[in-house]
């Protein structure tokens, strides 16, 4: 029998990052759950909710503040609704087959959280005046002792509350890198017993994380890079040495999280339309490709909605439905699904590459696990290019996964491409 290292459906997973605030027009849990049914028609598994917990008040930033300025860890923002609609949201996406994560801030809280006057002193890191360190600058913040196992089992008894009492299914843990990853298998080991199919993802990206901690953490080094092929600041073969260094810097199973947008992205260096150009489509495909890939989708790509965020205040998409930018995630998620050689961590199939003629521009690989193979073909540059490789015994038959063509790719292919394009084939 094979052994699982993560819960089962989390390997050929699509994952979608929710901004309550901004979604819908009245911003609510309430409203988000209608949105859910949509979002299992694209195609997506589970649902990341930025944090949903009442934000402090003290030095709060803009009209409404920070998601991960939190004052209650046991609360329900009343921006977003009651208690009783997140049970009814997360009830919601459990009948359509969703899973829900639920954003963990346990670095820090809001200056005037619940805790800062209900804990002793010492949960908190002092200053010389005998107030809360700020972390990082962030001055609605305040930052928690971690040298206090106290603190620790304050976090994991909060994490339990909404693992046990209202049904989540794991968690995405900001800036987890800022806290011991003591603490993280700690809490993870705490957590299994609760939920032995609990899902973890850390924004960070250190290896370590990987050890009796995390399920997936962040491939952040990757985004950067993403970013500057786009921009041409570096070439593809920057992308390539990346995957070579990734597989010798992380375990086989270690799962990371690829993205072309998320809300740290979005709201402060602009979106995807910005930053990529007309790389935008090419790299949201690399992402559901890559090796040891978790695919991400972040509010209002499902739909195109070409805008940065405000972070602090109300900023609705102003109309959503349905268009070609759904159906081109929805191809994608669908080729996720159907290709086990697509999975994350040690599930899927490792990259084998196919020489080719412009290797500076052009990425030819093979992911294959039993007897199922995609190969994609991939011009990340701007530039037209004729392609010229030999495909050995990768020839054959295949099925276009964006077109649901079939096609036969040559022993010789020698093709001309445009900018930016690709070709995913499977068999």
């Amino acid at each position: 029998m094979e052994i699982m290292l993560h819960p089962e459906w989390s390997y050929q997973a699509v994952i979608y990052e929710m901004n309550v605030r901004q979604l819908t027009r009245e911003g609510t849990l309430r409203a988000a759950a209608a949105k859910l049914g949509f979002l299992r028609d694209m195609g997506i598994d589970a649902v990341w909710l930025m944090p949903i917990h009442p934000i402090g008040e003290t030095n709060r930033k803009g009209t409404l503040g920070s998601y991960y300025a939190v004052r209650d860890y046991c609360g329900v923002n009343p921006e977003f609704g009651t208690m009783a609609d997140f049970d009814r949201f997360v009830s919601t996406a459990h009948g359509l087959g969703l899973k829900v994560l639920l954003d963990w801030v346990a670095n820090h809280t809001a200056r005037d959280a619940r805790w800062v006057t209900e804990c002793p002193a010492d949960w908190y890191e002092r200053d010389a005046a005998g107030e809360p360190v700020v972390p990082n600058g962030w001055d609605d913040t305040a930052k928690l002792n971690y040298a206090n196992r106290a603190v620790w089992q304050g976090q994991i008894d909060a994490m339990r509350f909404w693992l046990a009492e209202h049904g989540v299914d794991g968690f995405r843990c900001d800036m987890a890198m800022l806290v011991p990853t003591a603490f993280w298998q700690e809490a993870a080991a705490q957590l299994r017993e609760v939920k032995h199919n609990l899902f973890m993802l850390a924004e960070a990206e250190q290896a370590d994380l990987f050890d009796r901690a995390f399920d997936a953490c962040y491939a952040w080094e990757m985004h950067h890079l993403m970013n500057d092929v786009a921009q041409q600041r570096v070439r593809v073969t920057s992308l390539r040495d990346y995957i070579y260094a990734d597989r010798r810097r992380y375990p086989r199973s270690a799962m990371r999280l690829a993205f072309t947008s998320n809300h740290d992205e979005n709201s402060w260096n602009g979106s995807e339309f910005t930053r990529m150009g007309d790389a935008r489509e090419i790299m949201a495909a690399f992402t559901f490709v890559v090796p040891r890939g978790l695919p991400l989708v972040y509010t209002g790509q499902e739909i195109g909605y070409d805008h940065s965020f405000a972070f602090f205040d109300r900023d609705p998409i102003p109309s959503y439905a349905a268009n070609s930018f759904t159906d081109f995630y929805r191809r994608l998620a669908g080729l996720r699904h159907a290709n086990p050689a697509l999975a994350a961590g040690e599930a899927g199939g490792e990259m084998v590459e196919i020489r080719n003629n412009a290797e500076d521009c052009l990425m030819t690989f093979v992911r294959e696990v039993k007897g199922n193979r995609v190969v994609a073909v991939m011009n990340l540059s701007p530039y037209a290019i004729h392609a010229d490789y030999y495909t050995g015994i990768y020839a054959g038959m295949y099925t276009d996964a964006m077109t649901g063509v079939a096609c036969e790719l040559r022993g010789h292919v020698e093709e001309d491409m445009a900018p930016w394009s690709y070709r995913i084939l499977t068999r």
